[in-house]
Formats: C-alpha cells, sequence, structure tokens
C-alpha cells in the first residue's frame, strides 16, 4: 500500500492497439507530477511497448496481459490463455493495483466500462469508498451511427451515468462533440451535460533526450517525417509516400519514415526493398520513443491524423498533411477533415484516389503551407492545464493529499 499522503492518480489506459492510449495517459501523468511535485501517479496499461517510454519521477506503469485486435474488429488474447481468461487476470490485476495504490482520482481513458467490462468491479469499489472517478474521452469517437450500437453493447452510457464525477473531453467543442449524436433520454443528457469538461488538446513538450539518442543522417538537414503511430494500420500511408516517390524524382526534401512497432514484418520488408531502391530519398525507422524531437525538428509531417499525433503537430507548430483512415472508425477522417476547415491542416482522403502524382503534389507543397498557429482558436492547447485545474477542483488543498503547487 502507498505510504505517502500526497496526491495519488490511477490512470487506466486499455491499449488493446496502437500507441494513442498510452501516449494520453502518459502526457496527463507527467504534467500532473510537474505541477504537483510530491503527487504520484500510476498508469495501468495493456501496451506491450510500455516499457519502452521513459517517465517522469513521479510516475510508474503496471502492465496489464496483453490482448490484440483482429482485423474483423474483434479482440484475442495476445498470449496463451482464452480471451475471457486473460480479461479476468487483467481485472485481478486492476483490483490489486488500485487497492495498493488507494488513489483520490481515477482517470479512465476512453472505455467507460474498461475493456470488456474490466474496470467495473473497480469502479464499485472506489466509487464506495468517494475515490473522485473521471472518465477521459478524445475529442471523436466516431460517427454517431457507428458509436452508439457499440456503447449499448458495452453498457458505456450506463457506466458513464452510474460511477462518474467529471467527463473530460480532450479537445474542442468548436471541432467535435463526441456526445452529441447519442440519442439520450433528455434527464441523462443533462446528467451527463453537467458533467462535461471540454479542456482543448493536450500540448506536448519535448522529452529531454536520452545521452545515447541517436538519428538517421536524414534529420541532418530538412526533412519530411511520415509517421503512422504505431503502425498497425499505417501500411497504405507508407505505401502511398513511397510511390510518390518513386514517380516524382523531383521531390524537393527527403523524407523519413517511422515505420512504427505494430507494422507486419512482411510488409515492413517490401518497404524496405523499395526505400533501398530510391538512393536514399527515403529512409526509415523502426521505432522512436522520442518522436516528439524528430517532429520538431521536420519541416513537414505527414501522418494518418490519431489524437495524438495531432496534438504534437498543433504543438509543435508543423506544417502536416493528414492522410486519415476511415475504417474501422471514421474518427481520424472527422478530425482531420474539422482541422482543415479550420486551416490547421491539409487533408488527403484515399477515397478521392491513390494516384502517386497526387500524394507527390502534397509533398512537394508541404514546406509552403502556413503553420497552425497562423489559425488563432482560444484554447486549442489549454488541454493538460485544464486536467491540473480540474483535479485542484477534485481534491481541494484541504483534503487528506494536498498539492499547493497545482494551479
Amino acid at each position: 500500500m502507498e505510504s505517502s499522503s500526497a496526491l495519488r492518480v490511477l490512470i487506466y489506459s486499455h491499449d488493446t492497439f496502437g500507441l494513442g492510449h498510452l501516449r494520453r495517459s502518459r502526457a496527463i501523468a507527467h504534467a500532473l507530477v510537474a505541477a504537483c511535485p510530491d503527487a504520484r501517479a500510476v498508469i495501468v496499461s495493456g501496451s506491450p511497448v510500455v516499457d519502452r517510454f521513459a517517465f517522469a519521477p513521479g510516475v510508474r506503469t503496471v502492465r496489464l496481459p496483453p490482448v490484440t485486435k483482429l482485423s474483423d474488429g474483434t479482440y484475442a488474447s495476445a498470449g496463451p490463455a482464452t480471451l475471457a481468461r486473460t480479461v479476468e487476470d487483467r481485472t485481478a490485476a486492476l483490483m490489486r493495483t488500485a487497492e495498493a495504490v488507494r488513489p483520490h482520482v481515477v482517470i479512465v481513458d476512453k472505455e467507460p466500462a474498461g475493456f470488456h467490462g474490466e474496470m467495473l468491479p473497480v469502479l464499485e469499489r472506489e466509487a464506495a469508498r468517494g475515490t473522485k472517478l473521471v472518465l477521459g474521452l478524445r475529442d471523436v469517437l466516431d460517427e454517431a451511427d457507428r458509436l452508439a450500437p457499440e456503447w449499448e453493447r458495452k453498457g458505456a452510457v450506463e457506466a458513464m451515468d452510474r460511477f462518474y464525477d467529471e467527463i473530460w473531453v480532450y479537445g474542442l467543442g468548436r471541432i467535435h462533440e463526441p456526445l452529441a449524436g447519442l440519442a439520450l433520454a433528455p434527464d441523462l443528457a443533462r446528467r451527463i451535460g453537467n458533467r462535461l469538461v471540454y479542456t482543448g488538446y493536450l500540448r506536448r513538450e519535448l522529452p529531454e533526450a536520452r545521452a545515447d539518442r541517436r538519428e538517421p543522417a536524414v534529420a541532418a538537414g530538412p526533412f519530411l517525417l511520415v509517421t503512422p503511430g504505431g503502425g498497425g494500420d499505417g501500411a497504405g500511408l507508407i505505401d502511398w509516400v513511397i510511390a510518390a516517390y518513386e514517380a516524382d524524382p523531383g521531390i524537393p526534401l527527403p523524407c523519413l519514415v517511422a515505420f512504427g512497432p505494430f507494422l507486419d514484418a512482411a510488409i515492413r520488408e517490401g518497404f524496405d526493398r523499395r526505400i533501398a531502391a530510391l538512393g536514399g530519398r527515403v529512409s526509415a525507422i523502426t521505432f522512436d520513443s522520442e518522436i516528439e524531437v524528430l517532429m520538431r525538428k521536420a519541416a513537414g509531417i505527414v501522418a494518418m491524423g490519431g489524437y495524438n499525433t495531432f496534438c504534437e503537430i498543433l504543438s509543435f507548430d508543423r506544417p502536416a498533411v493528414l492522410v486519415p483512415r476511415t475504417e474501422p472508425r471514421r474518427e481520424q477522417a472527422i478530425r482531420a477533415l474539422a482541422a482543415e476547415r479550420l486551416g490547421l491542416v491539409r487533408v488527403l482522403m484515399e477515397d478521392d484516389g491513390r494516384d502517386p502524382l497526387r500524394m507527390a503534389a502534397a509533398l512537394r507543397a508541404v514546406p509552403g503551407q502556413p503553420e497552425p498557429s497562423r489559425v488563432v482558436v482560444p484554447g486549442l492547447l489549454d488541454g493538460l492545464d485544464a486536467v491540473v485545474r480540474r483535479l485542484h477542483h477534485l481534491v481541494p488543498e484541504d483534503a487528506d493529499a494536498p498539492c499547493r503547487a497545482m494551479s
């Protein structure tokens, strides 16, 4: 059991696919301990690569047994156990961790009931203890006609109404309202609305680079960074960019592709062969846990438009081309097109055709695009400050875990 009387926050990040939930949780935890040096944050994550990230003093992680997302959208255990047994083991680990931490606040990322309901026993117990419970939602979940049946199946709205003291949306309502399309009864809509807080997007800072950090030679000069996040669904973007360099020898800037740790190995081998034939105009790395450093150096970014990448594009003020996926969710497309309407990014939709010269034209234009900061959007990157303020509100200074550094 934690012995410190300082503020203790437990962050649940189910991480069944990709890096997004873990990286968002990490940003929040780091902001908390920066604002309140005595605070302690514990991130419970199912990410198989959580150990490859560095965490600030005061932040520690607990790894859950991993699960994997299949091509049809269903899930399976990443180990020999059945999925049902893996969920049981994850729930037991969550209960043990919560008992050891005794948190003042629990922040649940995206899934109100947790993966396959695994957080419900923790929410029941912590609610009975008087722990403050927060649901954190990214700016866009999915189109309402897809989200509503999914949440009904998971009991998500019931869990949201029953357990959570506040619901934080890490974005702005003028870009998207993630719950607006749900057909909620008037009383339920009012209760949910009274707990809803739009924080703004989560600003990212440059990490302190490791002493042994090495970068590819292309990063020494102007270059374009191509990043599909974790890479598990990024093969289409990478293929299109490589095809553009194959079709147009005159693209002025070289590019660096960060494949991501989840890109299929056989697909990567094919990309490596094509890249080798381009004479140094395209380079590639597998993964960089400090990719923020590369983003800040890049002359421009080409990405799919996931939440974290979008926050980094805004934070490091990089011209960007987004190629959002539309399956199995339209989340990235909703975000990207809303940002394009505001003038923050440029968007290429694959539905409009994957002509290599169309991508080549976009790559040629990136260095001349205006930076996102040219567009004034009040509160756009205030998310982490707002999170700290809300924590201060939930656990005031006269509670048993004061944090006078928070403001």
